[in-house]
């Protein structure tokens, strides 16, 4: 049995907060780079360039890279060995958040009830999905989750007679009601398979994977992976491109993560995200 204190846990979700809003993950850097050299439209590789140097201008004066610091979204993959003291486990993932958002100066947009609309200053509660694995070490995944692309997500209770090619529709229909509303070029997360909330789990989750990386999950067949390509081609056949501005890249990248199912259902939920696709993973 290993011991962690919470304290470690608060500590580690404070830095990752301050440094998901500061610092792009460099597959997404690497594929917008990749866009402006390979953009056909004039506004839409000026855009790209444009988006490039606010990256680098964030990194570099340590700044957030955009003005929604989103609501912190956090995964902890807990290993069943692990024994937490020092105090409520949830409590201290809340005062990461809090301590983070406060010293990094990340902008608080967390409001305590839907419709009474009062801000909680400090932007918790987190959203928080805990996991069981084997060992004893603690995966945190911290990934904070603009709205202007989160408003544009969707789920769907398919028909298993609907297919891959209702898939296929519901994840290219999103995509398109989007349009520049969720800030292109896209990351687009989809989750198929599970039940209603776990499907928009698998999406959220398929966000904190590299767009240049393969899913590590046990469920993961073939026809995945040729999803993936063959979505990520039609997604850039719209034409919405940078900004909706126009071109060839409104997507940099579409991840999947899929789950067994019941008979009787086929859910999918598509998670939209801006090119500002912040996460940052450690293990402890």
């Amino acid at each position: 049995m290993r011991e962690i204190d919470v304290n470690e846990i608060a500590s580690n979700i404070k830095e990752m907060c301050i440094e998901a809003n500061y610092y792009l993950e460099s597959d997404i850097k690497k594929s917008l780079f990749n866009a402006e050299k390979t953009e056909n439209s004039e506004v839409g590789k000026s855009v790209l360039n444009q988006l490039h140097k606010n990256v680098d201008i964030a990194e570099n004066e340590m700044i957030p890279i955009c003005q929604d610091t989103g609501m912190a979204v956090i995964f902890l993959d807990i290993g069943q060995d692990v024994h937490f003291f020092g105090g409520d486990l949830t409590e201290a993932v809340n005062r990461g958040v809090r301590e983070g958002y406060k010293e990094g100066y990340l902008r608080k947009s967390v409001v305590e009830d839907p419709v009474e609309r009062i801000n909680t200053n400090d932007n918790t509660p987190a959203i928080i999905h805990m996991n069981i694995v084997p060992g004893n070490k603690v995966k945190i995944t911290v990934s904070p989750k603009g709205f202007g692309s989160e408003n544009m997500s969707r789920i769907f209770m398919l028909k298993p007679s609907d297919g891959l090619e209702g898939i296929k529709k519901s994840i290219l229909d999103t995509v398109r009601d989007a349009g520049p509303n969720a800030c292109p070029p896209f990351i687009v997360g989809v989750g198929i398979g599970g039940d209603f909330e776990m499907a928009a789990i698998l999406a959220k989750r398929a966000l904190t994977r590299n767009i240049d990386g393969k899913s590590s999950s046990p469920y993961r067949k073939p026809y995945v992976d040729e999803l993936e390509e063959e979505l990520l081609t039609e997604i850039n056949k719209i034409g919405l491109g940078p900004a909706g501005l126009g071109g060839k890249n409104t997507a940099l990248g579409i991840n999947i993560e899929t789950y067994p199912t019941h008979i009787a259902g086929m859910p999918l939920a598509v998670n939209m995200c801006c090119h500002v696709n912040r996460h940052k993973i450690r293990e402890i």
